[in-house]
């Protein structure tokens, strides 16, 4: 009984940022019914199906449009991840759909939106955040530009815009009764992830090359080391208060490391620093820093992330269908969030969401 119990909501089924998105409302309680091309006899164990339902329509045949638009006629939201146009081509473009239901409300996630001279062009999240400033201030100044998984585009500024997108429109429809259409580019999206990169600059305190800045790793007190035993720490000691403490537990010299925010030191301070953690394991510095105001953390791979203690304490990660995957989040005093179900296969949910929203099969 999560936040969005009783939201009906039709995915059509796709790559990336919409399935999560999906995930992340299913857990919320909402119930998600995947749309497939075709069914399968076997299960895929993809923590982003899960909580989801699963139709297999064939939408070059009129008969299977025609059932989908009496589905999109109960839904209270419909969300598509496919290039400009498509959706139309099929007959289930947002004009259609909301003259079914004028209360849809018709998500559209694409990396470069729905018009502008890139619109139809095929892409992925490296490119998306190529062109907003995000993956040039990426990475070290003699390496080119580190792509940073494909979290920043696709998750950051895709699909967690397009989740928001969705609950502000469905607050809004509850007061004007009309549904509308979002339009959610990834570029847009990572472009508003970087405003606080625009506000440094305008003041003064950030500039366009990787790794002379703060939080890009030009500051030896804001980067990752390595530790005795060839693992990694991470150091974040960016408050006085909390630098001072550093400079404490790590036993520097005060005097040496007097000046902070002196970038032109940076490279010999870090330098110094670089030395004095190569000389403890990870566990070492685990013991004499974690848990203090140091702003510190040791640098997990994802299959040690789960068993950290403070993880474990809060079961931020649970096993289903054999995969160890994030908990729901964020959580909800009252009407908390829960994994339903875990994968179905495609199209195993045909029938019975057929006959549950009375759709003649």
């Amino acid at each position: 009984m999560g936040p969005l119990h009783g939201i009906k909501i039709i995915e059509m089924a796709g790559i990336g940022p919409g399935p999560f998105a999906g995930m992340l409302l299913a857990d919320m309680g909402a119930e998600v019914i995947q749309v497939e091309r075709a069914a399968a006899d076997y299960v895929i164990p993809d923590c982003n199906r899960r909580g989801k339902k699963s139709i297999a329509l064939d939408l070059k045949d009129k008969k299977d449009v025609d059932k989908l638009l009496a589905l999109v006629s109960q839904a209270d939201v419909l969300f598509e991840g496919f290039r400009p146009g498509v959706m139309e081509r099929l007959g289930i473009g947002p004009e259609v759909c909301q003259e079914k239901n004028p209360k849809l409300i018709y998500g559209r996630i694409t990396g470069w939106g729905q018009t502008g001279p890139l619109a139809s062009a095929a892409g992925h999240d490296i490119n998306y955040i190529s062109i907003t400033g995000a993956l040039h201030a990426m990475g070290r100044a003699d390496s080119p530009p580190a792509p940073p998984l494909n979290l920043v585009g696709d998750y950051g500024g895709g699909a967690m815009f397009l989740v928001t997108g969705i609950l502000a429109a469905l607050l809004e429809t509850q007061r004007s009764g009309l549904g509308q259409v979002i339009d959610v580019a990834m570029t847009e999206g990572t472009a508003n992830l970087m405003s606080i990169f625009n506000t440094l600059d305008g003041i003064g305190q950030w500039n366009v090359n990787r790794a002379s800045n703060i939080l890009d790793s030009g500051a030896h007190f804001y980067d990752c080391y390595e530790t005795k035993d060839g693992l990694y720490i991470s150091i974040g000691s960016i408050e006085p208060k909390f630098y001072q403490l550093l400079i404490e537990k790590a036993g520097l010299d005060p005097d040496l490391f007097s000046a902070q925010l002196s970038s032109k030191k940076w490279p010999e301070l870090k330098a110094v620093i670089s030395t004095v953690f190569l000389s403890k394991t990870r566990q070492e510095w685990c013991d004499i820093m974690e848990g203090t105001d140091v702003c510190f953390a040791p640098v997990l791979d994802y299959k040690e992330a789960p068993a950290h203690p403070h993880n474990v304490a809060r079961e931020s990660y649970i096993t289903l269908d054999g995969i160890t995957q994030p908990a729901p989040a964020p959580r909800f005093s009252r009407t908390p969030s829960v994994v339903q179900h875990g994968s179905h296969k495609a199209g195993a949910d045909t029938r019975s969401v057929l006959s549950d929203w009375d759709v003649e099969s």
